[in-house]
């Protein structure tokens, strides 16, 4: 049974066009390459289709009816929309455009998500970048329910994703302790916000820390406590905080001091000094941050940003 309003074919659309620049069937017919009899009969049928008359006809002339002339530039960028789907399915298969869901903890972006935007954005400046800062336990669920399609995380993951997530490390960066300026200057370190001179843990040992809670940001917290109990101490937890610029601000107002990865120096903050500590770059000081995905759904746009972030862990050996 044939449908009550069958899709009009963009075929007709062209020969319609064609006709009102032309309006001469004889010279829109020559310039589709056909002859005109069938031309006249589709440009019937496209009216039959719509229900209107689009062009007034005599024997020696074709001109538009009000509705054709209205209707005319509608079609044009309709065709013009259509012309453009291939080009745009090519770039889509490319990776060259669509939109990319991407997540970040926030120690990322001051240090590795800048430098990973502006690669990507350099190669493909077709897409689309949704960001979304969150803590890793947030974005691993976000992953699991398919809300986003990357996310920049601190490991580990949970085991009971190991399955369903591929993990690409891409850099590894030591801790730094954060301070307020004057325990700095009571330790004969100088206000400057950074420098070179490293911090032995004891000397700040009775100083309240300042920490994310385990339970959102394990990794870190396990590298922190981690470097507390290589020193042989044990941390006197004072404040939590969810945001790395909270745990700054924290420190800022003198609520203690907090061990940080080294890239957050960048966060300046009145009266918070950032100093490296002693050992240099033990391992059990080094927070690793890499991307995370959903191992079965690699889109094209995907791809692009996983090559990019590839190339930069490759330069800086995290592979």
């Amino acid at each position: 049974m044939e449908p009550r309003n069958p899709p009009i074919e963009l075929r007709l659309l062209r020969y319609f066009v064609t006709v009102a620049e032309e309006m001469h069937f004889g010279r829109a017919a020559a310039r589709l390459a056909m002859t005109q009899p069938p031309l006249s009969q589709a440009i019937r049928a496209l009216e039959e289709a719509l229900g209107v008359a689009l062009f007034v006809r005599t024997k020696r002339t074709v001109e538009l009816t009000p509705v054709g002339h209205d209707l005319l530039p509608e079609v044009r960028r309709l065709l013009a929309a259509a012309d453009a789907l291939r080009p745009l399915a090519q770039s889509l298969a490319r990776g060259e455009a669509g939109v990319l869901s991407l997540a970040f903890v926030s120690t990322a972006d001051y240090g590795l998500l800048p430098a990973l935007l502006r690669d990507f954005g350099a190669r493909y400046p077709g897409v689309r970048l949704q960001l979304s800062e969150a803590t890793s336990d947030v974005q691993i669920e976000e992953l699991v329910a398919g809300r986003i399609d990357a996310g920049l995380v601190i490991p580990p993951l949970p085991p009971r994703y190991a399955s369903a997530l591929s993990y690409l490390p891409i850099a590894r960066e030591p801790l730094v302790i954060a301070m307020s300026a004057d325990a700095a200057l009571e330790l004969g370190l100088g206000a400057d916000e950074w420098a070179d001179t490293p911090v032995d843990l004891h000397a700040l040992a009775a100083a309240p820390l300042v920490v994310f809670p385990r339970r959102l940001a394990p990794g870190l917290y396990d590298i922190i406590m981690g470097c507390y109990g290589a020193a042989g101490l044990t941390p006197r937890v004072g404040q939590e905080a969810i945001q790395m610029q909270t745990i700054v601000s924290l420190v800022s107002a003198g609520m203690g001091v907090a061990l940080v990865p080294r890239s957050l120096r960048h966060l300046r903050r009145t009266g918070v000094v950032y100093r490296p500590l002693r050992p240099l770059n033990a391992p059990e000081m080094l927070v690793e941050t890499g991307l995370v995905w959903r191992a079965a759904e690699v889109s094209p746009v995907l791809a692009g940003f996983i090559d990019i972030v590839r190339t930069r862990a490759a330069a800086a050996g995290a592979l």
